[in-house]
C-alpha cells in the first residue's frame, strides 16, 4: 500500500485541496510538488507560460515537465489541524495523473512513514499516527 496525505496548496490567490503520494523515489535538490496538468490549471498554471521546460528521468523514461521555482506554499492536513507551511517548487507534468511529493518536500513537511504496507504515517516528533488517504487521480 502507498502512503498518501491530504494537502492544501496555495498559489497566489488560488487554493487547491488534494491528496498526494509520498514518493521517496522522486529525488530532488529542492522541495518539489509534482502536479498533473489538470491540477496545475486549477492553480492558474498553464505550461509553458511562466515555467522552465526541463526533462526529468522517471521510471517510465525521460519526461518533459515545466518547473515553477518556489511558486506555492503547501501544508498537510493533520487530523483537524495543519502541519507547518512550506514554500515549494511546482513541477507540472502532462503525463502524470497523481500529485507527487518529492523526498525533499516530504522531509521539509516532516512526514514520517511508519508502515508502507499498512499505509501509516505521522509528523516527525509527534506520536499520533494517521492512515493513508484515498488515491485522487487528475485526468
Amino acid at each position: 500500500m502507498a502512503v498518501r496525505v491530504k494537502l492544501l496548496i496555495k498559489c497566489g490567490d488560488r487554493e487547491l485541496i488534494t491528496t498526494a503520494l509520498i514518493n521517496s523515489g522522486f529525488e530532488t535538490d529542492t522541495p518539489q510538488l509534482l502536479l498533473p496538468i489538470t491540477a496545475a490549471g486549477r492553480l492558474g498554471l498553464s505550461p509553458p507560460l511562466g515555467g522552465m521546460e526541463e526533462t526529468y528521468d522517471t521510471a517510465g523514461g525521460p519526461a518533459k515537465v515545466w518547473v515553477y521555482p518556489e511558486k506555492a506554499n503547501v501544508k498537510v492536513f493533520v487530523g483537524d489541524s495543519f502541519s507547518r507551511e512550506i514554500k515549494t517548487d511546482i513541477v507540472v507534468s502532462p503525463i502524470e495523473d497523481e500529485v507527487l511529493i518529492s523526498d525533499k518536500l516530504a522531509g521539509e513537511l516532516e512526514l514520517v512513514v511508519e508502515d508502507f504496507g499498512k499505509g501509516l504515517w505521522r509528523i516527525r516528533g509527534k506520536k499520533e499516527i494517521y492512515p493513508t488517504e484515498k488515491r485522487q487521480l487528475w485526468k
